[in-house]
């Protein structure tokens, strides 16, 4: 809710991209062309945004070279993902527009939730809580570790 009453100005992809303090924009790596980092507001326990480098709203936008590697940050997201928390599944997408569910429409990127059977649970519609069961800086040192 803090994300959506209150979004901070400017874009916090080109805001992590520019900044040398990787921690506190929960940056665990970046590649060439494309930023693996950690969603400050996240959906579930370890969800991931993979970016491009540069400011477009569509991958549409991008030349094949970063699309690529946008392709393979989005493979090695995966790949982290699995040795960190060996998941029984993963959602990956991207909401392109505000009516399709974008809360950055002018950035695209990739979302990258690890899943477990019966990891949803009542909190978010009796409570309209989420329950983390671990602290987003430890999930980063986590990720970091098996890159």
């Amino acid at each position: 809710m803090e994300y959506l009453e209150e979004p901070a100005p400017g874009c916090f992809f080109c805001a992590a991209l520019g900044s040398a303090d990787e921690r506190a924009h929960l940056v665990v790596t970046r590649e060439a062309d494309a930023i693996i980092m950690l969603n400050k507001y996240p959906y579930g326990h370890g969800h991931l945004l993979i970016a491009p480098h540069r400011h477009v709203p569509r991958p549409a936008d991008l030349t094949d070279d970063e699309y690529q590697a946008l392709a393979r940050a989005l493979l090695r997201a995966g790949t982290v993902l699995e040795r960190a928390f060996g998941p029984e599944g993963m959602n990956i997408g991207m909401n392109l527009g505000r009516a399709a569910g974008a809360g950055v429409t002018d950035h695209c990127h990739w979302h990258v939730l690890p899943r477990w059977s019966g990891d949803t649970n009542f909190m978010p519609l009796l409570a309209e809580t989420k329950v983390m069961s671990e602290h987003l800086h430890a999930t980063l040192d986590r990720l970091r570790a098996c890159l």
